[in-house]
């Protein structure tokens, strides 16, 4: 892997130019000639495709690496572990914020909703034991065609627990992946300096297609929403987690994870951002060892701000509809919105389906969706942005808190 990078100037006019194209990108969504929105697609759809052909290798091959450094099985469960049990942990306390405030505010109540219908399909509750069945791939090479990131994970981490026990013999696989991971990391520092104009285009697209009136109209709920979201990164994320828990300095964390803040904003994806991810904890001296299994984890299932949005909204079209919602009926909204979160892969309005299946359990009238499918793509970047930072948040606590042999715990203010 190569040496982390230092926070430079470099670094920060990058993160400027990014911001740039976020704003002018939404500016030209408002005003887009219509001979601009296939240019806009085109330069989006590549840059996007640029950063997700390295999401597998740059995973795969990271994490096998990182599982060999770390040396044992036991280290590596706890790695596992302790970013697992940190994500479950945060999406529940997410999934109670979002609950919590907007039925104590009131949110919701006199609002007239028009009940536009929707064409989505309700996510399925999978059982613990079909999640255990399907996280064990039969056939490898399909999950990395199919995009599993749990079976991605679950291969490598199988392989590299093999490549442990393997010792020496396994040195020259083991090489192999050093050197994909290289040159995943190289390819990616290269389409870095591309993101001020794919966000650009990217953004633009978004707010062409749903326009100023539909903006406006939904103000208040992204308003609030927006708020909720920037509070909890700064609280939770910042001040308990990096700061109370890592003991790093919280400037420095947020001015180093600009880039992936800004990219997971402008593509609404935590899968595309995350070689950028690995790429600022890099920068913030976090281990391959832990990095390399704890972000693709987050990635994966860490969810805390679409179980926000999602317990939010519910309670939102509750109010609005006059649907009652009991306190025992909010605990299995809560525990539902949980799993399904975990199970929201990283893209683009992965939690419309999810959120068709919730309103069904909350006992909401179908034709909310329609209102709901146009909040999120509203909201996604947002609730993108807050995940990603999540996740980055988590590899940098664990530098402190996973105690591993020959990885460094110094503290930073």
């Amino acid at each position: 892997m190569a040496a982390p990078l230092k926070t430079n100037k470099k670094a920060i006019r990058l993160s400027i130019a990014i911001l740039v194209g976020l704003v002018l990108g939404a500016l030209f969504g408002l005003v887009m000639p219509p001979w601009a929105e296939p240019v806009a697609s085109l330069i989006s759809t590549v840059y996007l495709h640029s950063l997700t052909m390295m999401i597998y290798p740059l995973v795969f091959c990271s994490l096998i690496v990182g599982i060999k450094g770390i040396g044992s099985v036991s280290a590596t469960g706890k790695v596992g572990g302790q970013a697992l049990l940190y994500f479950i942990g945060t999406t529940l306390f997410a999934s109670l914020l979002g609950l919590f405030l907007p039925k104590a505010l009131g949110i919701g109540t006199g609002v007239a909703v028009e009940m536009a219908e929707a064409e989505v399909q309700a996510a399925e509750f999978t059982s613990i034991v079909d999640t255990l069945k399907n996280l064990i791939p039969a056939n490898p090479f399909a999950s990395f065609v199919n995009g599993n990131m749990l079976q991605v994970l679950a291969f490598a981490i199988i392989v590299g627990i093999a490549c442990l026990a393997l010792g020496e013999k396994a040195d020259p696989f083991v090489k192999v992946c050093e050197a994909v991971d290289e040159i995943s990391v190289k390819i990616v520092s290269a389409v870095m300096y591309t993101t001020p104009v794919g966000v650009f285009c990217s953004l633009a697209g978004t707010v062409h297609a749903n326009g100023i009136k539909t903006i406006l109209s939904l103000a208040a709920v992204l308003g609030t929403l927006y708020l909720v979201m920037f509070l909890y990164i700064v609280i939770v994320y910042g001040l308990v987690i990096v700061k109370g828990i890592g003991k790093f300095s919280m400037r420095r964390f947020f001015v180093t994870v600009l880039p992936a803040a800004l990219n997971a904003f402008g593509t609404a994806s935590s899968s595309a951002t995350l070689p950028i991810s690995k790429r600022c904890a890099d920068e913030m001296g976090v281990p391959n060892e832990i990095s390399a299994l704890a972000l693709p984890l987050g990635a994966t299932i860490n969810m805390d701000a679409v179980s926000i949005v999602m317990s939010f909204m519910i309670v939102f079209f509750a109010n609005a509809t006059g649907t009652q919602l009991s306190y025992g009926l909010l605990a299995v909204v809560l525990l539902s919105n949980t799993l399904l979160s975990i199970g929201a892969p990283g893209v683009p309005n992965s939690a419309i389906a999810s959120f068709a299946a919730l309103s069904a359990i909350a006992g909401l009238p179908a034709g909310i969706m329609g209102m709901y499918v146009s909040v999120n793509i509203l909201v996604d970047a947002g609730a993108t942005c807050c995940n990603v930072l999540g996740d980055i948040a988590c590899a940098v606590a664990m530098k402190r808190t996973c105690k591993l042999p020959g990885v460094g715990t110094k503290q930073e203010g």
